[in-house]
């Protein structure tokens, strides 16, 4: 399958990782690695089970942070954050989706995805209006009110992405979302993923799955918690971030 062309990116990056290494106790999940990702890019990050995609997730998602190295989200310097800050920024500026869908037995859809909002200070009104919008904007306003167990994972899938897209952030990580799915579901969710793209979210694919990497215009490839191959690289349309030298550690 060829890959179709890049969004032309904006001139400034969404994340920006520059000698970020981590390590658990002896193991290093991630070594030296850069990485820059445009606002208006979609791409993969793909790699054997070890290759360190969820270590990666984890820290440009904030989760995490890392042992060295430079990390930063929207322009923020993530080292330099408190842990309020941080919680800020990620709230405001990424959206998660998972393999597995989060969804609370028993609780229909409108709710489960304005409760993404609880926290917001919003009244419940306008969190379940914001929400019915989000649940419209992936093909989902005939399904309400259906509850989990009324719905195919697919349908979960799309529930848990207008979770993660609600107060519309710039960076959305999907970490294996069609991993839980058949083909026909999983080709469902790739093209609502691509769909939230064309509207101007940069949106990242964790996963193993080769052959959706391939067809996303930017594929990063790791391997024993290293860029192996980066397409944007070999195609000379993307630079390394420069460490400066108290990022060093």
């Amino acid at each position: 399958m060829t890959a179709p062309s890049p969004v032309a990116p904006t001139a400034r990056p969404v994340v920006e990782l520059a000698g970020v290494s981590k390590t658990y106790q002896d193991v290093a999940a991630l070594r030296d690695t850069d990485l820059v990702i445009h606002r208006g890019e979609l791409l993969a990050i793909v790699g054997p089970s070890g290759s360190g995609k969820s270590t990666m997730l984890n820290i440009m998602g904030t989760l995490d942070r890392p042992s060295a190295g430079l990390v930063r989200i929207d322009g923020h310097d993530v080292d330099r954050l408190s842990d309020r800050e941080l919680s800020a920024l990620r709230a405001g500026t990424i959206g998660f989706v998972f393999q597995q869908f989060h969804l609370a037995f028993g609780v229909p859809a409108l709710d489960s995805v304005a409760d993404g909002l609880l926290y917001s200070g919003r009244p419940r009104g306008e969190r379940r209006r914001l929400a019915e919008r989000a649940l419209r904007r992936v093909g989902l306003g005939h399904r309400l009110y259906h509850e989990p167990h009324q719905l195919s994972g697919g349908e979960k899938q799309r529930v848990a992405i207008a979770r993660a897209v609600l107060g519309d952030p710039p960076l959305l990580l999907a970490d294996e979302p069609t991993g839980a799915l058949d083909s026909r579901s999983g080709a469902v969710v790739i093209e609502l993923l691509h769909e939230l793209h064309e509207a101007g979210t940069t949106v990242v694919v964790i996963t193993h799955d080769r052959d959706i990497a391939a067809s996303l215009p930017r594929e990063v490839r790791l391997k024993d918690g290293r860029v192996e191959h980066d397409s944007a690289l070999a195609r000379g349309d993307n630079s390394p971030v420069r460490v400066p030298e108290e990022a060093v550690r």
